[in-house]
């Protein structure tokens, strides 16, 4: 078989297998646990008595180059339960045991042997080990059993595989580059924001200069949406189970939500969600056919249980503020709000810098869907229809929809070509139907309207994430939470300079003054390292003929001097322009 025929998922299943072979040469006594293939790589769990190092990964590394060498064959062997049972016994490979005890039946179970190493698998596999050519092991994480935190701790190895070297090649050259970008070092680096294990894990601490950026962009969201005919609401924080009850979360949804707290004898939740708080205010009222669509948007602050392996920086969170809309509309308006409510996404996502996506409509699940075919069917149509309209490549993720309606996802490209799910439009018949709204036709009959759940960043911390990845924390000037930074070449111009800071605070551009006693390189230096969009050099020169020298950091150009009037006018085109 020629390695570029492989299948790549195989491939990297078979690196998994080889891993662990190194593993049970090199540390006899570790005990195996699951090794799947992953998106771009795989990753195998082992129970060592020990923490793994990098100088373990170059080792294990190494073995696994000797196992490829002598290309031993991967062989599929089909063996009664007890035989297996007793093999693994033998070896005291208690997680393989687990295993097998939660797979029913006493059918013969499938195990793959290579040399004298075998795993409970059901393949496939490369044909032999020879046939893995191109590979590296990248890191070492702690991982619960189960993804249990009450299970026992384990250690997960992940690797990468590919078919040809330089496909290896360029993903570890990206690897390179997604570290620079890591939002969690950038949001460390740039005082951004922080987590403290004394608060919890997921839960966000918004430093001055992050509050300032949060600020920003929710100011931009609520501008958007004012513009956009919704109306502002805002929502509490914790609510009755009852309501809950009736919008079938605690039915469907509970593992994701924090425990009950007991207020007057009554059970009270922390809202993992906005939209039932929102049909509580549409109920408060008649709506009339001419009211419709009824647009409702907030920032409301959710809260879901994560388990705490999966947390992770801005982009995993249990706390986060839900960039939320609902929109209650007719079924004849479906089609309109639909394309409104795109054409606004777009016109957010690409404000923002994005202007790469990929979209999907994600269509009816096959099973444990509600409401009735004809209104899956409008609905699909509906979206079908809006994005013919614009002529709008997508794909069709089959059965990838909500159980409640189909949905249109929208994914956008980094400046590194990642994907990342952003905004979501989708219809909903659940909803109303369980919390029985309607509006009153033109012949004065009751209806039932349909619901569009819809977010354009998702949640602002992980679009801020997405952000600082994104730009590698060089934030466009319009966002930056520090926009100028001024300093002095020695403090005889510490005046001219609290001069300059207050004109500059009075054209409201966000700057700071470095008056220490650094030289003028090291301020610098410290203000690029800060991602400070531009910098004001002050010495005897400039105070003398009442100017200023201007350096821009992200591409270290000096612009030379000029007036504080001419600087402030070419700050206020680059904000207004957005770019």
């Amino acid at each position: 078989m020629k390695n570029n025929n492989i299948n790549i998922n195989v491939l990297r299943h078979s690196a998994a297998h080889i891993m662990a072979y190194a593993i049970k040469y090199l540390f006899p006594n570790s005990k195996l646990a699951i090794g799947p293939s992953i998106e771009n790589g795989f990753y195998y769990d082992f129970e060592i008595t020990r923490a793994l190092t990098n100088h373990d990964l170059i080792q294990i590394e190494s073995k696994m180059k000797e196992i490829i060498e002598k290309n031993y064959a991967f062989i599929h062997l089909s063996l009664p339960r007890k035989i297996v049972i007793e093999k693994f016994n033998n070896n005291n490979e208690k997680y393989k045991l687990e295993i097998i005890s939660q797979i029913p039946g006493n059918d013969n179970l499938s195990i793959y042997q290579c040399g004298n190493f075998i795993d409970l698998c059901k393949g496939p596999h490369i044909t032999s080990t020879g046939e893995l050519k191109y590979f590296k092991l990248l890191s070492v994480a702690g991982a619960y059993w189960r993804g249990d935190e009450k299970r026992e701790q384990l250690q997960r190895i992940y690797g990468t595989a590919f078919l040809t070297q330089q496909s290896l090649t360029d993903y570890l050259n990206n690897l390179i580059e997604v570290k620079k970008r890591d939002h969690r070092l950038l949001g460390k680096n740039l005082d951004l924001f922080s987590i403290d294990d004394s608060i919890g894990g997921g839960l966000i601490l918004w430093h001055p200069k992050g509050t300032i950026l949060k600020k920003i962009i929710e100011n931009y969201w609520e501008k958007l949406h004012t513009c956009n005919s919704y109306e502002l609401i805002s929502t509490p924080h914790i609510t009755s189970d009852k309501l809950f009850s009736i919008s079938g979360h605690l039915q469907t949804y509970s593992e994701y939500m924090f425990a009950p707290m007991q207020i007057e004898g009554n059970p009270y939740r922390i809202k993992p969600m906005n939209c039932p708080m929102h049909l509580a205010i549409y109920k408060t009222r008649l709506h009339s056919y001419r009211d419709l669509p009824v647009r409702y948007a907030e920032l409301g602050t959710v809260y879901r249980f994560e388990k705490s392996g999966v947390l992770y920086g801005l982009l995993r969170v249990r706390g986060f503020t839900q960039d939320d809309g609902h929109v209650i509309v007719s079924p004849h308006e479906l089609e309109n709000e639909i394309l409104k409510t795109f054409k606004m996404a777009i016109d957010c996502l690409t404000t923002f810098g994005f202007k790469e996506y990929k979209i999907y409509l994600a269509t009816k699940p096959e099973k444990n869907y509600v409401g009735k075919l004809q209104d899956w069917d409008i609905a699909q149509a509906s979206i079908e229809r809006v994005l013919h309209k614009i002529m709008c490549k997508y794909e069709i993720d089959q059965g990838g929809g909500a159980f409640y309606g189909p949905k249109i996802d929208i994914k956008i490209k980094d400046a590194i070509g990642r994907l990342w799910q952003c905004s979501t439009i989708q219809v909903d018949f659940n909803l109303p139907e369980r919390f029985d709204i309607y509006y009153i036709d033109k012949h004065g009959n009751k209806q039932r309207p349909y619901m569009i759940h819809r977010a354009l960043m998702g949640s602002i911390e992980r679009f801020i994430g997405i952000l600082l990845e994104h730009y590698e924390g060089k934030l466009p000037l319009w966002l930056s939470p520090i926009q100028v930074a001024i300093l002095t070449i020695n403090q005889e111009q510490k005046d001219y300079c609290e001069t300059i800071l207050k004109i500059l605070k009075n054209n409201n551009i966000r700057v700071m003054f470095n008056d220490n006693n650094f030289t003028i390189g090291h301020k610098i230096r410290d203000s690029i390292h800060q991602k400070i969009p531009y910098v004001i050099v002050i010495g005897k020169n400039e105070q003398n003929l009442s100017l200023i020298s201007v350096r821009r950091t992200k591409d270290n150009t000096n612009l030379g001097t000029m007036t504080i009037n001419n600087f402030i006018d070419m700050l206020k085109t680059e904000i207004y322009n957005k770019v």
